[in-house]
């Protein structure tokens, strides 16, 4: 099973000096258990962003590491940047990241707080989903007047801090830690002057100019700078949800008014680490405003850092789905080479068994569509079809990654009805949930096959339509694809069949056991069908 995983993403008010950026990260390095993704300094800034996962309590653990190096070698009284902050490590935000809740990141975030305030004697303020108070809420609220100004705020009962003492520590200041969802750090590069990027900043960022005069953009943060190491003005954007204001779309909007000012864009920057899922809607973005036809994932991948001038963005080491991907470490059997794959099928244990194999079977008979679309699509001589093509292709390779998650989902499933056959049945209180779970795990091990099946049997009509025009040079890849189809339906109905003997409830049962049947009927006549086309054509 995956290991419960939060990211945290400390700043700490150093930039400049590499021998204390690399002695902050060496402590999260050197912790047990989490992983250091990224470390991104900035000389204007005078601020290193660290971004590193891990279980709850070993990012606690690094998290007090690090700031502890910071206490040693970090004095505020010294610091000066472009960056607003409040004190040596700035912010601290605890993210969920895989099978963790929000209230999980928040008891981290005050184990965080409680350790720093009591080991390092530095005052706390708790923000975000773990804020104590609705008036800190937001770290421009808890930092409003900066470093400078905490010296006189930290001493009122309104801005006592959460943890930690209520007292002004000049080598320090004060750090803010707290929870929220995935923060996109987003700069846009400019050929303008600071106040141009910042009023492009104003125009666009959520709080605007103010109550009476808001910006264009939801859930956006902003500001304008300028880098003196790069030559050039940025407007830095905080994306607080990417889901309501994507980064294309931050992108997009600073370059309308740049264009308005006769700027120049010269291409944009994200500091840490971003979703896959954020670049991929992007793609699709790009996709259909320039109606370009990209498949792969790769490819999409390099449409948007093109699009967006991301020209130093190293997808393995910035996006974080690629970052924690290592030698198959959660045993998923998709991420399994062939040979493996077939061994662990043939090794003497109940799973990977039929179920999987069924939806790995489909996948394969998905992808010879895929295949056969992409042999006829772009060839001079089926030109006239690339139309069609476009709007099949997707259609199948969608599918053949649909089926390649069931071969996994199978398999979890029927080791989560292994674990309920486990649980302790010698009370009659410890029977009652016995009998509970073992239902509810039957009916996952059930849904699983029928969710293949009509996963399956929603392609047909597409395959006919494919059959029907695909090049026929590929007229067995298709036939061997309908039938690896067909194999894959059988394969779920078996597996339902097998599972609903044990099921108690016969209303349930009788239910299930007509859906599976008729599932079956549909994909045999469905395949006949396919390969009546294609005989038709040969």
């Amino acid at each position: 099973m995956a290991r419960p995983l939060v990211e945290c993403v400390p700043n700490f008010s150093e930039g400049r000096n590499l021998e204390i950026i690399e002695a902050v990260a060496d402590a999260i390095r050197k912790t047990s258990g989490v992983k250091l993704l990224d470390v991104d300094a900035g000389t204007s800034t005078n601020r290193t962003v660290y971004t590193f996962v891990g279980p709850p309590d070993a990012v606690v653990e690094a998290v007090i590491s690090a700031a502890a190096v910071a206490k040693s070698k970090i004095d505020m009284t010294k610091h000066k940047g472009e960056h607003p902050r409040l004190g040596a490590m700035d912010v601290c935000p605890i993210i969920p990241v895989r099978d963790v809740t929000v209230e999980d990141c928040i008891a981290c975030a005050n184990k965080i707080a409680s350790a720093l305030a009591t080991q390092l004697s530095i005052p706390i303020y708790l923000y975000g989903s773990a804020a104590s108070l609705d008036y800190r809420r937001t770290v421009p609220q808890i930092r409003a007047g900066e470093y400078e100004g905490l010296k006189d705020k930290i001493t009122t009962q309104q801005w006592k801090p959460d943890y930690g003492p209520a007292a002004w520590v000049p080598e320090w200041g004060a750090t803010m830690v707290g929870v929220r969802n995935f923060l996109i750090a987003y700069n846009v590069n400019l050929l303008a002057t600071k106040e141009q990027a910042h009023r492009i900043a104003l125009n666009v960022r959520e709080s605007g100019r103010g109550p009476n005069a808001p910006g264009r953009l939801q859930a956006v943060q902003g500001l304008g700078w300028w880098l003196d190491e790069a030559n050039m003005a940025q407007v830095s954007l905080n994306l607080l949800d990417y889901k309501i204001t994507p980064i294309h779309i931050a992108y997009e909007e600073v370059c309308k008014d740049a264009k308005e000012l006769n700027i120049g864009v010269i291409g944009s920057e994200i500091v840490g680490l971003i979703p896959l899922d954020s670049i991929l809607e992007a793609a699709e973005f790009y996709i259909k405003k320039d109606n370009l036809f990209v498949l792969e994932e790769d490819q999409k991948v390099t449409l948007v850092l093109s699009r967006l001038g991301l020209k130093d963005f190293d997808p393995k080491k910035r996006i974080i789905e690629y970052c924690l991907e290592d030698s198959n470490s959660d045993n998923s059997l998709i991420k399994l080479t062939a040979e493996k794959f077939v061994l662990s099928v043939g090794a003497r244990t109940a799973a990977p068994g039929g179920g999987s194999v069924s939806a790995y079977v489909a996948a394969l008979g998905a992808g010879l569509c895929t295949m056969v679309g992409l042999l006829t699509y772009g060839k001079k001589q089926w030109e006239s079809l690339d139309s069609i093509t476009r709007k099949i292709i997707p259609l199948f390779h969608k599918k053949m990654m649909e089926l390649l998650l069931i071969v996994d989902a199978d398999t979890n499933a029927f080791n989560d009805y292994m674990k309920a056959l486990k649980l302790p049945k010698t009370t009659e209180k410890e029977v009652e949930i016995y009998e509970s779970e073992i239902e509810k795990g039957l009916l996952r091990a059930i849904n699983v096959p029928l969710n293949l099946a009509e996963t399956i049997n929603s392609s047909w009509p597409i395959m006919k339509n494919l059959a029907a025009i695909s090049n026929i040079q590929t007229a067995s890849d298709l036939q061997v694809g309908a039938k690896c189809l067909e194999t894959g339906v059988l394969g779920a109905h078996y597996n339902v069949m097998i599972n609903l003997k044990l099921l108690k409830n016969e209303n349930i049962k009788e239910k299930l056991t007509n859906k599976t049947k008729d599932h079956v009927i549909v994909a045999e006549k469905r395949c006949r069908e396919v390969l009546d086309v294609i005989r038709t054509r040969i």
